[in-house]
């Protein structure tokens, strides 16, 4: 599947309409489904649809599943392929085979999914959930000077091939100390472009992501500052604000939390000692 299609669209610029062609990003359901149990008594279960930009499942699901709390390491998986039975779901499911030995806590699953504005968790209650996954607050030494925080927006844009044809796709991207970009993902979905950026490393053995920072094209929800937790991840940049949720649950992690990074400002929220700045008002 294409990350774009095309369209013809009606343009009007002042009082004049023009037809002309024009892009969109691709939006598609994605049905992740696990493969789990003995050898004798092997079981399907779905656990999760979401809407994503084609491209990158497999990373999508991974990261998913690791930031609930489900897989631990890439041993824990026999395969991750697209289903091809359903024809009229073809490339839009996706079975991950569980080894044997890995049992599932689906309580994780049900507890864990901060996606849904009607979830009926508080604050407290997130974060408290969280916390029992994590191996605890963000102990990383990692820092960074001013200048790369500056820099990372129009960097990262430059590499989002399928936002400068359609305007309309996020971007998750993983850096450096120096500032060196070392994975960019993208999706019409935040927390998709997210699950794809730490479902690569994960597959990599690079995680926990304790010597990173992660940058976002959007703004910051919790379930956003729930999965860099979960990642070992100890610094979290975005374009955009964060909610009153990101910024307790950052704190609770101690994790360096920086919103509205652009235009040479930015905002640290939480754990500002990992942003190195050498004048202060």
């Amino acid at each position: 599947m294409s990350l774009v299609a095309p369209t013809v669209i009606q343009k009007v610029s002042g009082e004049t309409l023009t037809e002309v062609p024009d892009l969109l990003a691709v939006e598609e359901p994605l049905e992740i489904r696990l493969g789990f149990g003995p050898i004798d008594n092997r079981q399907q279960k779905p656990v999760s649809v979401t809407m994503r930009t084609p491209g990158n499942d497999e990373e999508l699901a991974m990261g998913f599943l690791f930031t609930e709390g489900i897989i631990h390491q890439p041993a824990d998986i026999i395969s991750c392929r697209h289903c091809v039975q359903d024809a009229e779901k073809e490339g839009n499911v996706l079975r991950v085979e569980l080894k044997p030995d890995v049992v599932v806590d689906w309580s994780r699953l049900e507890r864990n999914t901060f996606t849904s504005s009607s979830c009926g968790l508080c604050g407290k209650a997130t974060i408290e959930a969280v916390r029992a996954l994590t191996p605890g607050p963000l102990a990383s030494d990692f820092t960074v000077e001013v200048s790369i925080l500056h820099s990372l927006s129009e960097r990262v844009r430059e590499t989002q091939l399928a936002f400068a044809y359609t305007g309309g796709i996020h971007a998750a991207a993983l850096f450096d100390a120096n500032g060196k970009l070392l994975l960019v993902r993208e999706d019409i979905g935040r927390h998709n472009a997210l699950d794809k950026l730490i479902g690569a490393a994960f597959w990599q053995n690079w995680l926990p992501l304790s010597q990173f920072g992660i940058f976002l094209s959007g703004r910051i929800g919790v379930e956003l500052v729930q999965k860099s937790w979960m990642a070992g991840v100890p610094l979290l940049a975005a374009v955009g604000a964060p909610s009153s949720l990101a910024v307790q649950m950052a704190r609770e992690a101690q994790l360096t939390l920086a919103g509205f990074v652009r235009n040479d400002r930015f905002n640290l929220y939480s754990e500002p000692a990992r942003v190195r700045i050498t004048q202060l008002a």
